[in-house]
């Protein structure tokens, strides 16, 4: 027959082990998260109403890491292991790209790139003009704010050029006039190795139209291309309300691709 002590001791044993086990499982499954949200998919969710329609408050969604390659934003805290980008792929107008905000690498951004290392942007009477060419759009119904914005805007179908021989990016905007504060600029030049981008929602967006805030976006820090919404809440349930979190779902946005 065993001892006390020595029955005791075998627990013990297989509880040490068992804790063990335990703390290398949710070590594992740490760094695997975290290699992940390196090389692969960063959720990201959507703060503010500037990307709307395309994306709303409350979006949830997915951002390729290995769109555009990888730099130090890439990284955890945006270690600097290195500078610039390895892997890059340029982004192409139309995009809508996540990236750390030049005047502030610690805040995420997210816009739709129109404008490319070169290019010369500028918007007149609130038409989008790129290297001197206006930039179509057309009035669309199906383009529409669903936040019940106060402030009466209009939908429209924009398409964006993509070189010779590729079709256009048609996406929708909003705008509430064609006589904002942002709606008559200068041009602006694009800097080699830097992108222009812009809200959806022309008229309640902070973008690269304000230099002294956003302005060019270098491409090292950019941080991946926007994929996919995996979920989607309209704000009316609180954390604490979890009887009320099946009826604030968007579920018709869920496994939505962000274009």
């Amino acid at each position: 027959m065993k001892s006390r002590s020595t029955t005791k001791a075998v627990a013990k044993k297989k509880a040490s082990g068992g804790f063990l086990e335990t703390a290398k499982t949710i070590v594992y499954a740490v760094l695997i998260a975290l290699v992940v949200r390196t090389v692969a998919y960063e959720p990201f969710n959507i703060p503010s109403g500037s990307m709307i329609p395309t994306l709303l408050v409350g979006d949830y969604l997915f951002v390729s890491k290995f769109s555009y390659g990888y730099s130090r934003y890439s990284l955890p805290f945006g270690l600097p292991l290195f500078s610039g980008r390895v892997m890059f792929h340029s982004p192409q107008r139309g995009d809508v790209a996540v990236f750390k905000l030049p005047t502030d690498t610690s805040t995420d951004y997210i816009k739709r790139i129109v404008g490319l290392p070169g290019d010369h942007i500028q918007v007149r009477h609130g038409q989008l003009y790129i290297n001197d060419q206006l930039v179509a759009r057309r009035p669309s119904d199906t383009c529409r704010d669903d936040e019940d914005s106060p402030i009466p805007v209009r939908g429209y179908i924009e398409s964006l050029p993509r070189g010779a021989g590729k079709p256009p990016v048609e996406h929708c905007i909003l705008k509430i006039g064609d006589d904002g504060p942002l709606d008559n600029t200068p041009v602006y030049e694009v800097p080699p190795g830097h992108y222009f981008g812009m809200g959806d929602n022309r008229d309640n967006s902070q973008d690269s139209r304000v230099l002294s805030v956003v302005g060019y976006i270098p491409a090292e820090n950019l941080v991946g291309r926007a994929q996919f919404i995996f979920f989607s809440t309209d704000g009316s349930a609180r954390l604490w309300e979890f009887w009320r979190w099946p009826f604030a779902v968007r579920y018709g946005r869920l496994f939505h691709p962000v274009h």
